[in-house]
């Protein structure tokens, strides 16, 4: 066997100087916690957090398709080390849960605690939080609302609610307990239901409960259509989320609440 004597060759390699920027987070950098099951609201996010110097970023946690009370109060001791996962040791201003149904059952103080094991002292905030504050940003005391889950979490979604001094003058569900095929609920179905929930006197906006459910890109059209704010989890999160950081535009052509 013969060998070669390797051939000589200019070295061509250069370590390079650099300087560092603000990165893409220069204004805000948000944390977004995800369900598993969860199909819809990273997509939603993208087209609602596009402000510059604006970043978000996501985990996720293990939970059952199966969106009934024992399987969301489950989800509780999964929070801390899904938030964990965001960034460790890198700037993070606010950190968002998305789980409307499971931010009532588990309850947001207790929400709030887990995510702070993990990132004491953080703003944070759930799709009921954020759609109680934009409700009180609007004005709003009546609201109807709309979900896909059973009944028995859309009476106890109805009176917490009330609890905190919010009217539900109207309630009206798909009652589908799959999160994967909440997500697949087609845009004719929520726009027709929104559009009866609305037309009614006694309600002063609708919200739309669910992060699964495909909400965000409507919203203009149905505010111009029925003369009402319209609002849904990852609508009302992604504005509260961005409010918290500090991150004030006014954005009108995003809907009602984006504009304040």
């Amino acid at each position: 066997m013969t060998t070669t004597a390797p051939q000589h060759r200019t070295d061509t390699y250069t370590k390079l100087d650099f300087s560092l920027d603000e990165g893409i987070a220069r204004r805000a950098s948000i944390g977004l916690v995800v369900l598993a099951t969860d199909h819809t609201i990273e997509y939603e996010w993208r087209g609602l957090l596009r402000q510059p110097g604006v970043a978000f970023y996501e985990s996720r946690l293990e939970n059952s398709p199966d969106i009934t009370p024992p399987r969301l109060a489950e989800i509780e001791a999964r929070i801390a080390p899904a938030v964990g996962l965001l960034l460790p040791g890198e700037r993070l201003d606010v950190v968002a849960f998305g789980c409307t149904s499971a931010s009532m059952v588990i309850g947001e103080t207790k929400v709030f605690a887990r995510i702070r094991e993990a990132r004491s002292e953080i703003a944070c905030t759930t799709p009921i939080t954020a759609a109680l504050a934009a409700l009180s940003a609007l004005g709003v005391r009546r609201v109807a609302l709309l979900t896909p889950y059973v009944r028995t979490i859309n009476d106890f979604m109805r009176d917490y609610i009330e609890a905190r001094g919010v009217a539900v003058t109207r309630m009206a569900s798909f009652e589908h307990a799959d999160d994967n095929e909440v997500a697949r609920i087609d845009a004719n179905s929520i726009r027709s239901a929104i559009e009866e929930l609305a037309r009614h006197d006694d309600a002063d906006a609708v919200f739309v409960s669910c992060t699964s459910l495909r909400v965000a890109a409507l919203v203009p059209e149905l505010e111009a259509a029925v003369g009402k704010p319209v609002l849904s989890s990852n609508y009302a999160m992604a504005w509260h989320a961005l409010r918290l950081a500090g991150v004030l535009d006014s954005e009108p052509q995003l809907g009602r609440l984006f504009a304040r």
